[in-house]
């Protein structure tokens, strides 16, 4: 006979693609599988924390259950029942702001906790942000925002890590943390979410840079400047785990496994692949001494927000694609200046008609930022040319899976950025 959780999987099985956050959207699960669900709040409406198994990899949901939906609900359903319908809790108001009360103070399941010295208020009204990404953020009486880590993997999580360590350095330019949500997977701990506080006048540096190219030309040598602060914080709250080196030979040699798996049926660049490797190569070639160090892994123009007169970098996490292992590794701060420069472009391209020229001039007048505070990002034009095609290969085999009309963006970069290094 065919049980509740069976059937619940079965119906997962056709919702989780349609999720924004869920990573495999261009194939059907073929193994769901619940592992662990955990009451949190019995009668009408319910609410449950599931640990779901989707094809071996573990994701967090929120499961809200009412005998039926009203209207503002209607598009979260994932399963109706005879006893009521289960649907996705995070757009359920009522249920999120009761979340971190209940789990606060707990010892089974999922707990939430806050830092040393830090009050939270637990019983703020709640709202999901319309957006959603890898990841599910909720505002929580527009003073916190709580960020639900959709992919759930057992180990130190970078950005929980990262903002409790440049915290305990006295960074600026990094929105403050307020507690963690976490769990234990095979009883090893697993992060599940991170508050902190919530800019509610900020804006992004995408929406900013799309909507008035002429004002953020302005900004664009503040960001160089807050991003080069980080960097240097990083250096300071991870001392111990820096290790200079006098070449790069592992890094290139991580450029060429990136590629080699990223453009594994890609005949798009397959044009490029020797030039590209002669680039990786040329990495080699570069002198130090050199530091590696922790990195925020992901920045672009998406991960930076204007608010009270400043820059502030968030999303600390990495690529999500990626292990834990990798986005916790050790790398040149030059990796976040390359996708950086990769999302100017980006920019450059948004509406029409790419403004090249805007373009140039952000990327200089970044540059020119950062080398006040650090050393200039151009003075190591073959490494930084190599990490831009490294972020550009990645965008290729990105957009090719999901917007293929973009692919012209990062083939066109990876044209004038080996037009350049040679």
């Amino acid at each position: 006979m065919t049980t509740a959780v069976d059937t619940l999987a079965g119906a997962l099985t056709d919702w989780l693609p349609r999720q924004r956050w869920y990573a495999a959207k261009d194939r059907t699960p073929q193994a769901v599988r619940l592992e662990r669900v955990t009451p949190l709040l019995h009668g009408d409406p319910a609410l449950l924390h599931a640990l779901v198994s989707v094809d071996g990899e573990q994701y967090q949901l929120l499961l809200g259950k009412r005998p039926s939906l009203p209207d503002d609900l209607a598009d979260a359903a994932i399963l109706d029942t005879p006893h009521g319908v289960v649907y996705a809790a995070t757009h359920d108001r009522e249920l999120m702001s009761r979340l971190l009360e209940r789990l606060h103070g707990t010892s089974d399941g999922p707990v939430f906790e806050t830092e040393p010295g830090t009050r939270v208020a637990l019983d703020l009204p709640a709202r999901v942000l319309p957006v959603e990404q890898s990841n599910t953020s909720l505002i929580l009486g527009d003073r916190y925002i709580l960020k639900l880590f959709r992919r759930v993997l057992p180990g130190p999580h970078p950005d929980i890590e990262l903002h409790r360590a440049l915290h305990a350095v006295g960074a600026h330019h990094v929105a403050r943390m307020l507690g963690a949500l976490t769990t234990e997977v095979d009883g090893v701990p697993a992060a599940l979410g991170i508050l902190q506080e919530f800019l509610p006048d900020a804006q992004d540096g995408w929406t900013l840079a799309t909507t008035d190219r002429a004002a953020f030309a302005g900004e664009a040598a503040e960001l160089g400047r807050s991003v080069a602060t980080v960097h240097s914080a990083l250096a300071r709250a991870f001392q111990p785990r820096n290790i200079a080196v006098d070449d790069l030979s592992d890094t290139a040699d991580r450029l060429h496994l990136r590629f080699a798996a990223l453009a594994d049926g890609i005949p798009e660049l397959a044009p490029h692949e020797r030039a590209l490797r002669e680039a990786f190569d040329r990495v080699r070639a570069a002198r130090g001494p050199f530091t590696l160090q922790r990195v925020h892994g992901d920045l672009h123009l998406g991960q930076v927000l204007r608010a009270n007169g400043r820059w502030t970098l968030i999303d600390f996490e990495g690529e999500p694609g990626q292990p834990l292992a990798e986005r916790n590794a050790l790398r040149h701060p030059l990796q976040d200046v390359a996708t950086m420069l990769r999302s100017f472009d980006y920019a450059a391209h948004h509406g029409g008609a790419a403004d090249t020229a805007w373009a140039q001039r952000m990327r200089d007048a970044f540059c020119d930022g950062y080398a006040e505070v650090l050393d200039d990002p151009r003075g190591q034009p073959a490494l930084l040319h190599a990490l831009e095609l490294d972020k550009a290969v990645y965008e290729v085999a990105y957009e090719r899976a999901h917007r293929p009309d973009w692919v012209s963006i990062p083939l066109g970069a990876i044209t004038r950025i080996l037009g350049a290094a040679s």
